[in-house]
C-alpha cells in the first residue's frame, strides 16, 4: 500500500511539471505569434524613417597598387585592387561600394568621391608616391567635408592606421617596427577610457570582455607606432585618443585602436574585414565571437555614414558602383585574399 501511494505522489508531482512546462511553452509561442500583436489588431502602420539619416549611403574603397596576389593574376605596372572582402564588409551593414581608384585622372577621381558618405582605407604596403599622394589629399578632404557640417567618416585599416600616422605626424619615418604579421589577437583598453561615440559603443559587454581575454581580431602588420610614442608626438596625440594597445610576439606594444578627438575617423591596425571573409590564413579568426567583431566594426561604420548629408545622383552612383566590376578568385593562390577586384 505504501509503495502505492508513493507511486501516486511521484506521478502527481511528474503530472504538475509537464503542465507547467507546457502551459510556459505555450504561453512564451503566443506571445511571440505577431499576428495576435496589439499592432496587427489595430491595423497599426509602420513608423514613418527619420528624414535625417541616409538609408541608402554609399562608401568608397581607396584602390592599393598592384594586384593582391603577387602578381600571378596581373602585373600590369598601372593595375591596383580592391580585396573584396572589404566590400563585403561594407555591404552586410547595408552600404554599397564605388571604388576610388587611386591612379585615374584626379578630376575622375574626385568626381567619384563626390558621391560617396564615407571612405575605407585599407590595409597593404605601399607608403610612397602617388598612392600616398592620393591617401593623404582624400584624408584632406575628408577633414573638409567635417569641418563644412557634412558627416563624413573615414574608416583607416593596417596600412590606412599607418598612412594616417605619417600624414597627421608629418613625419614619413615616424612609424616602429612591430612583429605581429599573421596572427590572431586581444585588444587591451586603455585603463577607464570612454568608449561613448567610439568603435566599441554598441558592442555587447560580453564581447567587449572577450576581446580583451581571446585572441578574436586579426593582425597583419610590421609596422605600427607605440602608445608611448603616440602621446609624445603632439601632432598625433591632440588628433587622435589611444582606445586599444595589443603586444606583439616580442611583448612589444603598439596601438591597436584609435580614434580622432574631432572628426569620425577611426583607426584600426587590426583587420575587422579578414574574420568574416577572409579564409587563405589559418590564423585567421571564425568563431561566432570572431564574426560579431567584424559585424559591429561594419554596423558602427555605416551607421556613421547614414549621418551624412550628402544625397548623390542615383545614376551616377549606379553608373560608378563595384557592381559595374568582377572580382576575381585568388584563393587558390594562398597569397592573402580570397577574391580581388583588379582595375588597370
Amino acid at each position: 500500500m505504501l509503495l502505492y501511494v508513493t507511486w501516486i505522489s511521484l506521478l502527481l508531482v511528474l503530472s504538475n511539471e509537464l503542465t507547467a512546462s507546457v502551459n510556459a511553452h505555450s504561453t512564451d509561442a503566443l506571445l511571440l505569434l505577431p499576428t495576435h500583436s496589439h499592432a496587427a489588431v489595430s491595423g497599426q502602420r509602420c513608423p514613418a524613417l527619420d528624414p535625417n539619416l541616409n538609408f541608402r549611403p554609399v562608401i568608397g574603397i581607396v584602390s592599393h597598387p598592384g594586384d593582391g596576389c603577387s602578381g600571378h593574376l596581373s602585373n600590369a605596372t598601372n593595375a591596383s585592387y580592391i580585396a573584396a572582402s572589404y566590400v563585403k564588409f561594407v555591404e552586410s551593414a547595408g552600404a554599397r561600394v564605388v571604388p576610388l581608384i587611386y591612379n585615374e585622372p584626379p578630376e575622375v577621381l574626385y568626381k567619384k568621391l563626390s558621391l560617396v558618405n564615407g571612405v575605407i582605407f585599407t590595409g597593404g604596403s605601399s607608403k610612397t608616391g602617388l598612392y600616398f599622394e592620393v591617401v593623404t589629399s582624400i584624408f584632406k578632404d575628408v577633414l573638409r567635408k567635417n569641418d563644412a557640417g557634412d558627416r563624413f567618416p573615414l574608416l583607416a585599416i593596417c596600412l590606412g592606421f599607418e598612412l594616417l600616422t605619417m600624414i597627421v605626424s608629418k613625419d614619413n619615418n615616424i612609424l616602429e617596427r612591430f612583429s605581429a604579421s599573421d596572427q590572431a589577437s586581444t585588444l587591451q583598453f586603455v585603463e577607464n577610457i570612454d568608449i561613448s561615440g567610439t568603435v566599441f559603443q554598441r558592442f555587447p559587454p560580453v564581447l567587449l570582455n572577450k576581446l580583451s581575454t581571446e585572441c578574436i581580431v586579426m593582425q597583419n602588420h610590421k609596422f605600427g607606432i607605440s602608445p608611448e610614442k603616440l602621446q609624445k608626438t603632439e601632432s598625433l596625440s591632440s588628433f587622435f585618443e589611444i582606445l586599444t594597445t595589443t603586444a606583439d610576439s616580442d611583448d612589444k606594444v603598439y596601438v591597436s585602436t584609435a580614434q580622432a578627438h574631432r572628426y569620425p575617423v577611426t583607426a584600426l591596425q587590426w583587420h575587422p574585414e579578414k574574420n568574416a571573409f577572409e579564409w587563405a590564413s589559418s590564423s585567421i579568426p571564425h568563431s561566432e565571437d570572431a564574426i560579431q567583431v567584424t559585424q559591429n566594426v561594419a554596423n558602427f561604420f555605416i551607421r556613421e555614414a547614414r549621418l551624412s548629408t550628402h544625397r548623390p545622383p542615383s545614376q551616377e552612383v549606379l553608373d560608378n558602383l563595384i557592381y559595374n566590376y568582377s572580382p576575381t578568385y585568388c584563393g587558390k593562390a594562398g597569397k592573402g585574399f580570397d577574391e580581388v577586384y583588379i582595375f588597370s
